[in-house]
């Protein structure tokens, strides 16, 4: 009875991940429209080029440096 509770875990675990591959693939495909069974997807994939592109584009804000960093003291004794 335990091997069959595992077994079935296991091929639940193995499934999902299966799925979860199979959809990344299909995002990270270019394809227009897609064919499966009785479900069909047409996809606008040049608006999602442009956000993937502006999402590139962005650049990163830099971290604010600390006043140890500037070389300013942290103490205010020194500027009496």
């Amino acid at each position: 009875m335990a091997l069959s509770e595992v077994f079935w875990v296991a091929f639940l675990t193995t499934m999902t991940g299966f799925c979860l591959k199979l959809v990344s693939m299909a995002y990270k495909s270019k394809c227009k429209s897609c064919k499966m069974c009785c479900i069909e997807v047409i996809r606008d994939t040049e608006a999602e080029v442009e956000v993937d592109e502006l999402v590139i584009s962005r650049q990163p804000i830099p971290p604010p440096t600390s006043p140890l960093e500037r070389g300013q003291s942290t103490s205010n004794f020194d500027a009496l």
